[in-house]
C-alpha cells in the first residue's frame, strides 16, 4: 500500500490557527512540518490522521539567532539552514556536523529541527544532538508557552512530553564554556541513513586537561534516544587518556534497552555502541582548543 488514507488538509497561517485546529479535531489531527517522517508513515498507512494541520507556512518560526548567552532556533528551521549557519558553526559545530549527514539533500531541504524532536525517532540524528547539548524545547498550547528540558522531553520511542494540543515553536541552547569540544558519529543504515548506532558527545576540560563536564548520548541502539550516564560518570574528573576513554566507552550500553532487528542484534549493537562512543569521544577531544 503506497497511497495514504483519505484526509482533510488544513494549511495554518499562524500558531494560534494551528492550535485552534488541533483543539477542534483532537486525536484525529496530526501536525505536518517538513513531512519526511509523517508522509511515508501515511503512505504505508502506519498513520491515518483524518486531518492534517500544515504548519510549514507559518511565518516567524524559521530563524537562528543569538540572544545574550543563548542561541535560539525556530522550530521550522531546516537542516540545510543549520548546516549553513555560521553562528552555529561558531558555537555548536556538533549541530552543523550532524545536519550535514542526515539522509540526503532533499530531506535536509525540507526536514525541520522542531519536527525531528517532536517525532522522537530513536534512530534519528538530531534528537541525540539536542539532548547532548542540553537544549530546551519551547512549546505552545492553549494555555500559553512552556519550556521543557531536553532530558525531560523524550519519554520513549516516538513518545515525548508534548501534549496533543501543543506545538514545538523554538529550541534554545546555552553557549558552551571555553575548552569545549563536540562530535557526532554513527554507523548508518546505507539505505535510510538512519543510525543503527550513533553517538553525540560534548566534553569540557579545565586548564589542567581534566574533564569537568561530559554529555554522551546514544542513538539507534535502544528503544529511545538517551544519555549514557555510565560513560559520563567514567569521564568526569579524569584526564582523558586512551585507557580512560576505552574503559568509559565499554560502558556505553550498560543502561540501554537494546533493540534487535534485521540491521543488528542486541549483541552487535552493544559492541558497536562501545566502538562508536570511543571514536566520538576521541573526535570531540581533538576539537578542544
Amino acid at each position: 500500500m503506497s497511497i495514504p488514507a483519505a484526509f482533510d488538509y488544513h494549511p495554518a497561517q499562524t500558531v494560534d490557527e494551528a492550535l485552534s485546529l488541533l483543539q477542534q479535531y483532537g486525536d484525529d489531527a496530526k501536525i505536518l512540518a517538513g513531512g519526511h517522517s509523517l508522509i511515508p508513515a501515511m503512505k504505508l498507512r502506519l498513520a491515518q490522521p483524518e486531518h492534517l494541520v500544515d504548519i510549514g507556512r507559518i511565518q516567524g518560526l524559521s530563524y537562528i539567532k543569538e540572544e545574550q548567552d543563548t542561541i535560539a532556533i525556530g522550530a521550522l528551521t531546516t537542516y540545510t539552514q543549520i548546516e549553513r549557519s555560521d553562528l552555529l558553526q561558531q558555537y555548536f559545530p556538533l549541530m552543523v556536523e550532524c545536519a550535514s549527514i542526515i539522509a540526503d539533500q532533499q530531506v535536509r531541504n525540507r526536514g525541520t529541527i522542531g519536527g525531528s524532536i517532536a517525532h522522537a525517532d530513536p534512530a534519528g540524528d538530531m534528537p541525540g544532538v539536542i539532548l547532548a547539548l542540553k537544549g530546551e524545547i519551547v512549546v505552545q498550547g492553549p494555555g500559553g508557552k512552556r519550556t521543557i528540558a531536553a532530558d525531560d522531553f523524550i519519554l520513549g520511542a516516538f513518545e515525548t512530553a508534548l501534549e496533543p494540543d501543543e506545538i514545538v515553536i523554538e529550541l534554545r541552547f546555552a553557549r558552551p564554556p571555553a575548552h569545549t569540544g563536540s562530535a557526532y558519529q554513527k554507523l548508518a543504515n546505507q539505505a535510510s541513513h538512519y543510525a543503527i548506532v550513533g553517538s553525540a558527545v560534548v566534553l569540557t576540560l579545565d586548564a589542567n586537561k581534566t574533564c569537568t563536564a561530559a554529555s554522551v548520548v546514544i542513538t539507534g541502539a535502544s528503544m529511545k534516544t538517551e544519555r549514557s550516564r555510565a560513560v559520563e560518570q567514567a569521564l568526569i574528573g579524569k584526564q582523558l587518556d586512551t585507557a580512560t576513554i576505552t574503559d568509559a566507552a565499554s560502558h556505553a550500553a550498560d543502561e540501554l534497552e537494546l533493540v534487535s532487528d534485521i540491521h543488528g542484534s542486541e549483541e552487535y549493537r552493544k559492541q558497536m555502541a562501545s566502538v562508536i562512543v570511543r571514536r566520538t569521544i576521541n573526535s570531540a577531544l581533538e576539537r578542544i582548543s
